[in-house]
């Protein structure tokens, strides 16, 4: 070997390269994320930093996390990143040529699915529930990055076959011809041909993941909700004494667990007023404020700062109650309204302190927020909380009707009355009365 040349690289090294590397270490970090998600979605175990009701517990819950309410979306994913993984070692040098084309042709359509699907699962993430999973976004990010890097390698294929075509007609040059030696015009239109032919599969990737989107989108079921029964009978309430949307002396008194701070209580809150119509005044609400703060809630595993003002909102909302009751409605209202921007965002202590106070005045309510009737209300309620939990699992809104709950995602009114019938157990509301006729 002459003295100035290199000794070849072993071909191990050769076979592995970084980027090779890297799309196998993304493989496997993409289908470890998503194999934890869908053994969350069939197994309904706890995930690390997901408490009930939390942001991350908000979107594995929602309608969006399945597809036609059966087969989980992260189910999918790990199918996906599974045969990333085959593919990424199968495209060695060591692999005969016709299983490595395939091999690579296959990344790329499954990469470009999983860039298309990271795209929707992230706007429905920020558009729709309103709520971030971190192990989602991990899981999508790692899709985009490997997205990425398979397109960089396309480029780079298309320059070299750019570089390596053959002479173009009128150019004479021996050799190999260079891409100084092209027009400019030749150089763009052969340049991007060779980029369009090899992105194709990509292509076909994104188009798979808008089918899947479509898929998603009409057979989504119209309501989701988790559900069980309690070990312990919840305490009864006496309707007559506590916060209620509708009549205490409706037929039937549902309890609501909810905190002011969650996104989904707000939702719910708005298709009440509707389901209590529905049933011709034998429905009620119970209001049981269950605020997701370990400052009053023991049964919450840990503090995440979407909830840290959930005890002081509760405790005003109660006070607002033991001042003057028939303020308290508009003040309910008020603490779920919709103001501006492109979703609802909670009150903060100080207006929602103002609010209470422009509603009850400033005395009413000082007198009233030393009522201890609020803490024991609030600590009732936390026991409904702890008494429905289900694998160390809890969350809100939640519907407690006798030993039965549920923790519905409704999309309107009529979906919530299905949940009530099909899920607590409530009978369908009675037709009203034919008109007599003399």
């Amino acid at each position: 070997m002459p003295p100035h040349e290199s000794p070849p690289r072993p071909r191990s090294l050769r076979a592995w390269p970084w980027w090779r590397w890297a799309l196998t270490a993304l493989s496997a970090l993409g289908l470890a994320l998503s194999s934890y998600l869908s053994w969350h979605a069939l197994a309904g175990g706890a995930m690390l930093g997901c408490g009930g009701g939390s942001p991350c517990d908000d979107v594995l819950n929602s309608r969006w996390s399945m597809i036609a309410g059966i087969l989980p979306v992260s189910g999918l994913a790990a199918g996906a990143y599974l045969a990333m993984l085959v593919c990424s070692l199968a495209i060695g040098p060591a692999n005969p040529a016709p299983v490595r084309r395939l091999a690579w042709d296959a990344l790329q359509v499954l990469t470009g699915a999983a860039a298309g699907s990271a795209v929707w699962f992230t706007i429905v993430q920020k558009w729709i529930v309103g709520a971030f999973c971190p192990y989602c976004m991990a899981t999508h990010l790692t899709g985009l990055v490997l997205t990425v890097l398979v397109i960089w390698r396309v480029l780079r294929a298309a320059e070299d076959d750019f570089t390596d075509a053959p002479v173009v007609a009128g150019i004479a040059a021996p050799g190999r011809p260079q891409r100084g030696q092209l027009p400019p015009h030749a150089r763009t239109s052969g340049f991007r041909l060779s980029v369009l032919r090899r992105l194709s599969p990509v292509l076909i990737g994104v188009a798979l993941a808008a089918i899947l989107v479509a898929a998603q989108i009409a057979l989504a079921p119209t309501s989701m909700y988790r559900g069980g029964e309690s070990q312990n009978q919840p305490a009864a309430l006496d309707p007559h004494a506590v916060p209620l949307v509708g009549s205490p002396d409706a037929r039937y008194i549902v309890t609501l667990l909810f905190d002011y701070q969650c996104a989904h209580c707000q939702q719910l809150h708005l298709m009440l007023s509707e389901a209590v119509r529905r049933y011709e005044g034998q429905l009620a609400f119970a209001l049981c404020p269950a605020p997701l703060n370990t400052r009053c809630n023991p049964y919450v595993p840990r503090d995440v700062d979407e909830f840290k003002d959930s005890c002081e909102l509760a405790r005003i909302a109660l006070t607002v109650w033991r001042a003057d009751r028939t303020a308290f409605p508009a003040f309910e209202d008020w603490m779920y309204t919709f103001d501006s921007g492109d979703r609802w965002r909670p009150r903060t202590v100080t207006d929602a302190t103002t609010k209470a106070i422009e509603l009850v005045g400033r005395a009413k309510f000082d007198a009233a927020s030393n009522d201890p009737w609020i803490d024991r209300y609030l600590q009732a309620s936390v026991r409904i909380y702890g008494d429905t939990m289900q694998n160390g699992i809890g969350g809100v809104p939640k519907l407690v009707f006798g030993p039965r709950w549920v923790s519905p995602q409704p999309r309107d009114a009529a979906d919530l009355v299905s949940i009530l019938q099909t899920r607590l157990g409530l009978p369908h509301p009675a037709p009203a009365p034919s008109p007599t006729v003399h």
